[in-house]
């Protein structure tokens, strides 16, 4: 196995941030409080947690109003056109909150400042902005904020070496639930995705730094952790694979084991075993899939085929029986026709997903396929992901009916929506369960057996 860990590790502790920081803390005229708003996937809250860690080192207490804030970050994503422009109307929105309050500072920072040309169309289209910045600065958060409070110009810094910087302050969402990143970047170069562009080449963490920081959540009481990269099942740390990570963190002892996100053809018969004999890896896989047709498989540079990906299907629910699977579907890639789309729905049907991220494809500047021919008119692309969205309906709740009746064991993460006397969180298989309880029950996990199913949400009653 070729190694991945060909790029510089930094000790957070050792770097000249510490300095950055206690010169901010120190300052009398700079803003009390802050408030992160965060677009995108799992690595980006996990980033936010960072952020808020190195914010709160430098004096500043979180508003829960962000209207509240002196500070206001936006951690975006660009993935996806549509959270793009998200990012960028609320952004707009704040200009006018500043009028009114001066001394406001707004941050813009994350995947869509590494997008080519974006650091200009700030500086042309936002000037109000006092501070953007890319992933791959993230580490020098306090040097570029101590620089925005400094300069009278916007602070741009979108380069940066491809590193891993451990010991890094953080901010955790939860006390009973951690991220841990494992890995940073993408080797795959999808033909439709921009993360290898603005996350950069795959580098992996050493294990013992991973094995280290899952052993501290453990004495902290932390009862599950996900393990997050943008392909976790192509770790590669010194000729360690991921099979052999999940397997060292099983033996850690944290009760529960999620991971995301994977990629098919990355799944091998080691990773499938584990996912079998580990007691704490819980059954549960992300394989996204993208399209059930082989040749806009091929155009996507997917690296597997149809027959290839049911035939992962088939061995993990042979390995693993009630495994929950969820993927990724992309509708209206350029030069899709309708015979192709229909093979995406015909594959729907037949894995039957617990649930499915459904996107129209969305050109991302940079990438192969925004080049390609044959870009798919709104009106087909709307059609075709609300034809999608009602199959995929369908498909879910028949998955979801295996659950009736069975036992299940949920680590409660707050109150529903519907109701004061229920509260929710996620069984072993990454579904939602919905069951009476308190606030004395969030963070604990909770054996219950499940009566029924409303809309996309198991209906549970308490074992206990």
């Amino acid at each position: 196995m070729e190694t991945k860990n060909r790029f510089k590790e930094l000790n957070y502790q050792e770097l000249e941030q510490r300095q950055y920081i206690e010169d901010v803390r120190n300052m009398a005229q700079r803003p009390r409080t802050y408030h992160v708003v965060t677009y995108g996937c799992q690595m980006n809250a996990h980033d936010s947690e960072k952020l808020e860690g190195m914010l709160e080192e430098m004096g500043l207490v979180r508003a829960e109003v962000r209207d509240e804030a002196d500070f206001v970050l936006f951690n975006t994503c660009c993935v996806r056109d549509n959270a793009e422009r998200r990012a960028l109307g609320n952004v707009t929105w704040l200009k006018e909150v500043r009028k009114q309050r001066p001394d406001l500072m707004i941050g813009v920072c994350g995947c869509m400042i590494q997008e080519p040309g974006m650091a200009e169309k700030i500086v042309k289209q936002y000037g109000f902005v006092d501070l953007a910045f890319g992933t791959a600065a993230l580490h020098r958060f306090p040097e570029l904020f101590w620089r925005a409070l400094h300069e009278k110009h916007v602070v741009i810094e979108t380069g940066g070496d491809d590193v891993i910087v451990e010991q890094m302050p953080v901010r955790r969402l939860r006390h009973d639930a951690a991220y841990i990143s494992i890995m940073q970047g993408c080797n795959n170069f999808c033909s439709f995705c921009i993360v290898p562009y603005v996350r950069g080449r795959e580098r992996s963490r050493k294990m013992e730094r991973i094995l280290h920081e899952a052993r501290m959540l453990k004495e902290q009481g932390c009862k599950e952790i996900m393990l997050l990269g943008q392909n976790v099942n192509s770790y590669d740390s010194d000729g360690t694979g991921f099979p052999q990570l999940l397997t060292a963190l099983d033996e850690v002892g944290i009760e529960r084991i999620r991971f995301m996100t994977s990629h098919p053809k990355d799944l091998s018969d080691d990773l499938i075993h584990v996912m079998a004999e580990a007691e704490h890896v819980l059954p549960q896989f992300h394989l996204p899939v993208q399209s059930g047709d082989d040749d806009i498989l091929r155009r996507m540079n997917r690296h597997y085929d149809r027959k290839h990906y049911l035939e992962k299907v088939r061995r993990l629910r042979e390995a693993v029986p009630g495994i929950g699977l969820t993927t990724d579907l992309i509708v209206a890639f350029p030069g899709e026709t309708e015979e192709q789309f229909e093979n995406t729905l015909s594959l729907v049907q037949e894995v039957g997903f617990d649930s499915a991220f459904t996107f129209i494809y969305s050109p991302r500047t940079g990438t192969a396929a925004a080049r390609m021919d044959g870009q798919i008119p709104k009106e087909v692309a709307s059609e075709r992901i609300q034809r999608l969205i009602a199959l995929q309906e369908t498909c879910q709740r028949k998955a979801m009916e295996r659950f009736v009746h069975m036992k299940e064991s949920v680590l409660v993460e707050g109150f529903s929506r519907r109701s004061s006397e229920e509260v929710s969180g996620r069984g072993k298989h990454g579904v939602s369960v919905t069951l009476p309880g308190t606030e004395a029950d969030v963070g604990k996990i909770v054996d219950v057996t499940v009566t029924g199913i409303k809309q996309n949400t198991l209906i549970a009653s308490r074992l206990d």
